[in-house]
């Protein structure tokens, strides 16, 4: 048993609304891990287009997201595109619809609302609807609750909720955490996650630490 290929688009046969997003996703300003899949009834090869917004190659900021992660239907992913110069009294922007409104405008005030890359870590479950505000870091083995909107870093293994998204519950103790963190299964060769599923999807972490 050495599990699915990571790379094929629709991993699970006449259920193509489920797809792994290695092999959908060709932006080269979106870093994807493998078997991180996203469900959409309307199925996922449009993730890039419906669920990353604003996302400008001339900004330079990326997108990244670990293995194994779980993207459901509606997660949207807000990039650094969408912010707006906050320093003046206006955050309107006057300078992109040109005619003479561009002239005296400084992109520094615009840039220095950049926030960078979006990271998103390995084994995170990000629920329906839920949004991702540009620069947000969301730790391994975090879950990101239904219409979620996250504007904070999360820690990992973390339980987040609403808005803004705060930490409502930790999955683990922090031993635990730490001990996970370490032993991080999801880099593990694809044969030996494959062979030590039962500890990986179970809760003794004497087990799972065994395996390493």
């Amino acid at each position: 048993m050495i599990g699915p290929n990571p790379n094929i688009k629709h991993p699970i046969p006449m259920h193509t609304r489920v797809g792994f997003l290695k092999g959908l996703v060709t932006a080269p300003n979106i870093e994807i891990g493998d078997f991180t899949y996203y469900d959409d009834p309307d199925g996922p090869d449009k993730f890039a287009e419906r669920c990353v917004l604003h996302h400008y190659p001339f900004i330079g900021d990326r997108l990244i997201i670990g293995k194994f992660c779980a993207i459901a239907e509606g997660a949207r992913f807000i990039m650094n595109g969408a912010n707006h110069a906050m320093s003046g009294f206006s955050t309107y922007p006057f300078n992109i619809f040109g005619h003479g409104w561009e002239e005296g405008f400084d992109p520094a005030t615009w840039s220095k609302e950049l926030r960078g890359d979006t990271v998103i870590g390995n084994d995170v479950w990000i629920g329906m609807e839920a949004a991702i505000l540009p620069g947000v870091a969301i730790g391994h083995g975090a879950i990101v609750a239904a219409k979620s909107v996250v504007t904070h870093d999360v820690p990992p293994y973390a339980i987040v909720a609403g808005n803004a998204a705060k930490v409502v519950k930790m999955r683990f103790d922090d031993r635990t955490i730490r001990r996970l963190l370490a032993a991080a299964w999801w880099d593990w060769p694809v044969e030996k996650i494959s062979r030590n599923l039962n500890a990986i999807r179970g809760a003794d972490i004497s087990v799972l630490e065994a395996a390493v």
